[in-house]
């Protein structure tokens, strides 16, 4: 019998020393080095080309127009050879005719030249009527001709008017040639 418990406790040796080796730490597996890469007869392969650019115009805002012929001149030079024509009117009308019209579009394209300039359009009459009723005809005179040109693009900002009736006639006749040309919307540039 003591045999049977000499195995017994022999055989409770065992598995308690095999359950103890179970439950303990296992080692970490050894890395083992890896062989250096031989020579290769194919090149990896090229990265891809980085993407072209677009080309794309750059905007470049417009020059300021220099016209020396016209810019660079004193306003009083400027007056007395006006780029800017007179728009001459109908005995007693405010109404601006086909050929104002014209005029009238050839000094907003000027204008549009030189952004910068100012203009007093001043409104004329001719001798006959009264002063207070020639002031009123000058103003409506002026007033149409700006409005002309505000329609056309001409800032509203930029244009004044005034009326001077029949006091400053451009031609002292007393005749219908006279007369004519003293009615009138005439611009003075005011500033450049």
């Amino acid at each position: 019998m003591r045999r049977r418990a000499n195995i017994g406790i022999a055989v409770a040796a065992v598995a308690l020393a095999v359950s103890v080796g179970a439950c303990g730490k296992k080692k970490p597996p050894v890395a083992r080095p890896m062989p250096p890469p031989g020579p290769t007869d194919t090149a990896p392969p090229a990265p891809p080309a980085p993407p072209r650019p677009v080309a794309e115009p750059i905007p470049v805002p417009p020059e300021p127009i220099r016209d020396d012929a016209i810019g660079s001149r004193s306003l009083d030079d400027l007056n007395r050879e006006s780029p800017l024509k007179p728009v001459f009117y109908e005995l007693d009308s405010a109404e601006v005719s086909s050929a104002g019209q014209q005029t009238l579009q050839d000094d907003a394209q000027v204008l549009k030249r030189f952004p910068t300039w100012q203009v007093t359009v001043e409104g004329h009459c001719d001798e006959r009527g009264t002063a207070e009723y020639n002031l009123a005809l000058g103003e409506r005179r002026a007033l149409a001709a700006k409005t002309y040109l505000v329609s056309l693009g001409v800032a509203a900002d930029r244009v004044r008017t005034v009326s001077y009736g029949k006091e400053f006639p451009f031609d002292a006749g007393h005749d219908e040639a006279a007369w004519s040309r003293n009615r009138r919307a005439h611009f003075v540039i005011t500033a450049k």
